[in-house]
């Protein structure tokens, strides 16, 4: 039978097993969110109390690395291994291989935490084999479903796989990291450009079409195609050379281009679903954190304020925003947003906007609370979807007689 004839397995099927490794999602939100929870509370501690984190690497830059190359990668993964099978019609990975998959990870994070006690050298080894086997899943996976349009995709993977390698290298052999990190963060906005420009219209269209609305969201065209390739520029040479003067106008551009990409697509006409909304509020931050990158460029905020409202901002809130709906979805739950829910939305909001805020003004206290936020906004996470993700999908209720 051809991947198109191949008939689609159906979201939560029955297996052997724990619910926990039956789809990559389960392991991989929860286990991305506890993360994101824990590696926060040991920076805060490390910057109150001097807890040695990183060995060699240092406290700051082992900060850096978990939340770009270990909380982050996680939810990806959670996404890729759920996706794919959607696209290609393909059973998903489950069971002793995606166990092996979550080992690997989990052993990177313990690695890098512990590199003072096994050397850096042997840590930063353990780290970096998550994501070449993460990528060559994915990328199996689609070939073998012949979706050649989805490919793309691996290319953000392979920008935060080889900025992770970089990383590392750089570490070890005195070089500057920081271009790495940048390099990955911008593999990760360019998966919100391709993703997001693939979820936000069609989940607006559908909603709005159960509803009755006229208007729905302008399809996917080449005004899309160039946005996509103008942000791409602009953030290359962010990558490379992040205070050039090119760098500011090129920004600016793919700014305005994101901007006007996003009122396309009838964000105020869902606000009424705050699981639907956040997502156009997440990737409001695409031209809020170019017009950062070109306010660094320009030596009006600090540069580290501009990879803040990326990795908080586009990043994080994208993934959140995904991380819910897809719990909630492929669990059996209604496609709402509960209280909690929406809380930790607008912990996260407010964590992105507090980092760089600290660093425009002497007001004591925006970084703590720009990290307690974070926390909190992953913390009601696990609180509410923990439990969901460990169990088994919800059946719908047989229809009364």
């Amino acid at each position: 039978m051809s991947p198109e004839k191949r008939p689609r397995v159906p979201r939560g099927s029955t297996r052997d097993g724990a619910a926990l490794w039956s789809h990559g999602f389960r392991p991989f939100f929860l286990g991305g969110a506890v993360w994101a929870v824990a590696a926060m509370a040991l920076w805060i501690a490390a910057l109150a109390r001097g807890l040695p984190l990183g060995g060699d690497l240092g406290a700051p830059l082992w900060h850096a690395h978990e939340m770009v190359f270990g909380f982050a990668p996680a939810v990806l993964a959670g996404f890729l291994l759920t996706a794919i099978p959607n696209w290609t019609g393909s059973l998903p990975v489950s069971g002793r291989p995606l166990i092996g998959l979550a080992a690997v990870w989990a052993a990177g994070r313990v690695a890098l935490a512990g590199a003072g006690i096994i050397g850096l050298p042997l840590a930063a080894l353990i780290d970096a084999a998550f994501l070449p086997a993460l990528l060559a899943i994915a990328g199996r996976e689609i070939v073998a479903g012949r979706k050649w349009n989805d490919l793309k995709v691996l290319a953000g993977c392979a920008a935060v796989m080889v900025g992770n390698l970089g990383f590392h290298a750089a570490v070890l052999t005195g070089g500057d990291p920081q271009v790495w990190l940048r390099a990955a963060v911008s593999g990760y906005v360019v998966l919100v450009l391709i993703i997001g420009g693939r979820i936000i219209p069609s989940f607006t269209r559908n909603w709005l079409h159960q509803r009755g609305a006229a208007r729905m969201p302008v399809s996917f065209n080449r005004f899309d195609m160039g946005v996509i390739a103008c942000s791409a520029l602009a953030l290359a040479a962010w990558t490379l050379a992040p205070e050039a003067r090119a760098t500011v106008p090129a920004a600016l551009i793919a700014g305005g281009l994101n901007a006007l990409r996003l009122a396309r697509w009838r964000g105020l006409a869902v606000r009424a679903e705050a699981l639907l909304l956040v997502l156009h509020a997440a990737y409001g931050f695409v031209p809020l954190g170019f017009a950062a990158i070109a306010a660094a460029g320009a030596g009006l905020l600090m540069p580290v304020s501009a990879l803040h409202v990326l990795t908080v901002g586009v990043v994080a809130t994208t993934m959140l925003a995904v991380m819910t709906r897809a719990t909630r979805g492929h669990t059996g739950r209604p496609l709402t947003a509960s209280r909690p829910t929406v809380a930790a939305y607008l912990c996260l909001f407010g964590a992105a906007l507090a980092r760089p805020l600290a660093d425009l003004g002497d007001v004591p206290g925006l970084m703590e609370a720009s990290g307690a936020l974070w926390i909190a906004g992953f913390g009601l996470f696990v609180a509410e979807h923990g439990g969901m993700l460990l169990r088994a999908r919800r059946q719908p209720r047989a229809a009364a007689p």
